[in-house]
């Protein structure tokens, strides 16, 4: 059974065109994923599969919904009993760990906002992080590299009064076992929550400018992920989905929580640390009989790359894609393998999925598909004008007075949330085409954000990183078309006197950039030049960069 037709005025269409049209969503104002989605599936089939975890090393957890609940009820207890209260904010940085379901859904439970993490982030993303959302808690995968970066953080947060680890690390408390203590029923009764103003989860996303913006999503947020789970990702009932995506980013909510569960589907976890390695992976869907699968084109093309004539795909029913373009080859590679066609989908950390081949339509290679039913979609030029088919402009969407799956507000910036949620508008920065069918293509970013092996990237973090080591007199960060990753990062290089460029001064700038911020982030390509494109007004014309690049 799934919990579907309680949110959605029809649940099933003839296509596309009608789906768009009737399909409405119905939440009520108390609504709390918690409580109106794992705990009432404990209640209603108590042993329906929730999560499916394994990792690399041989361990496994299965979770009922009983179990999660029960799980979630003793962590919320512990948390309560560290003073954790409603409207604070804890972070995590768990990887792909299964504690991080119990968690979400404990602190969904009290009303206390998640900031899920990388695990990759270094100390200086880590105390920037904390500090920025004020968190109380911090509770990390035990991993070496991520006890370390946290040891060498915590001096310089200054608000954070826990730190706990998964399993037992020396001085710290250990998650696994303090949750044990707590009973399995919760110590309080439901809070109240309005589901359209209060806060459930906090994403920090990069920009092009600035420091990483806290994105804040409330709590029927989970709800508009209907459409990302069962009418793209075509999730089923009592089926196993599997999202290849780390905790830390929004793929994980949309791929591997919210969505997926309403619509009845367990989660497929896979947990594994460094590079990834497509023959581990591959034997998992047919051991586990994983029904619905979604990865970036990055990982489909590693994918491609194998011999997949050897593996056995007969328990997929559906295949998906996000997070940049997908390449034909791969596709016809990948369905020549498996008989499946690869559905793609658009959308931001701000968003649920906004544009996407949904379940309904026929697949074009390269296209973003259609608009969701949550979405008003329009195509904009530089003065707000709709434009016709045919014409570029950016994807924007015309705010409805009820916008469901849209940033709430971004944290401590007043002016931004205003610009996001305040107007007719809300602007995605990033530019497309509509052909006479309706189908949207994807032109390119109207800012400079790297995407890169399904990471977003932006420039200011790198740059920021290269200026403080004493040979670089100015850089400017952007991507540069890669066969494999989408792109890779670039850095284009003045040097300071007294320095000249080397191979060997690239390598010692790469090797830096991995020690201050996160090692996904270094340039793979250095360039070392006189001087930079720019504009009158003195700004780094990064698109004049790109361009030659392109060449």
């Amino acid at each position: 059974m799934n919990l579907l037709s309680k949110f959605l005025n029809k649940v099933d269409f003839n296509s596309y065109e009608e789906m768009k049209a009737e399909s409405q969503l119905n939440v009520p104002s108390n609504f709390n994923f918690a409580y109106d989605i794992v705990d009432e599936y404990a209640r209603l089939c108590p042993e329906k599969r929730a999560l499916v975890w394994c990792n690399s090393v041989g361990e496994e957890k299965i979770l009922t919904f009983k179990d999660l609940s029960e799980l979630s009820n003793q962590t919320a207890n512990y948390l309560l009993s560290l003073g954790l209260k409603k409207g604070d904010y804890i972070m995590t940085m768990l990887n792909r760990r299964w504690e991080f379901w119990v968690i979400v859904v404990a602190c969904c439970k009290l009303g206390i906002i998640v900031i899920p993490a990388t695990h990759l982030l270094t100390p200086k993303d880590v105390y920037y992080r904390c500090n920025s959302a004020e968190a109380k808690a911090l509770i990390a995968t035990n991993e070496p590299d991520v006890i370390e970066h946290i040891t060498d953080a915590l001096s310089q947060c200054k608000t954070l009064k826990n730190v706990i680890y998964t399993t037992p690390v020396n001085g710290y408390a250990c998650f696994d076992e303090e949750i044990t203590k707590f009973p399995k029923t919760l110590s309080i009764s439901r809070p109240e929550i309005d589901s359209q103003k209060d806060i459930m989860l906090c994403y920090f996303t990069s920009g092009t400018t600035g420091m990483p913006k806290m994105v804040q999503h409330n709590f029927e947020y989970p709800i508009a992920h209907i459409y990302t789970a069962y009418y793209w990702q075509d999730v089923q009932d009592d089926g196993l989905h599997f999202t290849m995506a780390e905790t830390g980013w929004a793929k994980c909510s949309w791929g591997k929580i919210y969505g997926q569960w309403i619509a009845g589907t367990a989660i497929f976890a896979y947990d594994y640390n460094g590079r990834f390695t497509p023959t581990d992976v591959l034997p998992l869907i047919h051991k586990y009989r994983i029904t619905t699968f979604c990865a970036p084109p990055t990982i489909y093309r590693f994918l491609a790359k194998e011999d997949l004539s050897s593996y056995d795909f007969s328990s997929l029913v559906h295949c998906s894609t996000a997070g940049e373009a997908l390449n034909a080859e791969v596709a016809k590679q990948f369905y020549d393998a498996t008989g499946h066609v690869i559905y793609e989908g658009f959308g931001q950390t701000e968003s649920t999925v906004i544009l996407a081949t949904f379940k309904y339509m026929q697949p074009k290679v390269g296209s973003l598909g259609k608009p969701s039913p949550a979405y008003d979609i329009v195509l904009l030029d530089d003065m707000d004008n709709e434009l016709g088919d045919n014409k570029e402009g950016e994807i924007c969407i015309k705010l409805r007075p009820h916008q469901y799956g849209l940033v709430e507000s971004y944290k401590n910036d007043e002016a931004r949330t205003k610009e996001a949620r305040g107007g007719t508008y809300y602007h995605t920065g990033d530019l497309a085409k509509r052909d006479s069918d309706g189908i949207y293509w994807y032109v390119g970013r109207k800012d400079d954000i790297i995407k890169s092996s399904g990471y977003r990237i932006g420039p200011f973090e790198v740059e920021s990183a290269l200026m403080e080591h004493p040979s670089v007199l100015e850089c400017a960060i952007t991507g540069v078309p890669d066969p494999l990753r989408g792109q890779v990062v670039k850095a284009t290089i003045i040097l300071a006197k007294g320095y000249t460029p080397s191979d060997a001064l690239k390598k010692e700038l790469q090797d830096y950039v991995k020690k201050v911020t996160a090692p996904y982030k270094y340039p793979r390509v250095i360039e070392f030049v006189d001087e930079m494109p720019k504009t009158i007004s003195g700004k780094i014309r990064r698109a004049e960069i790109r361009k030659q690049d392109s060449k």
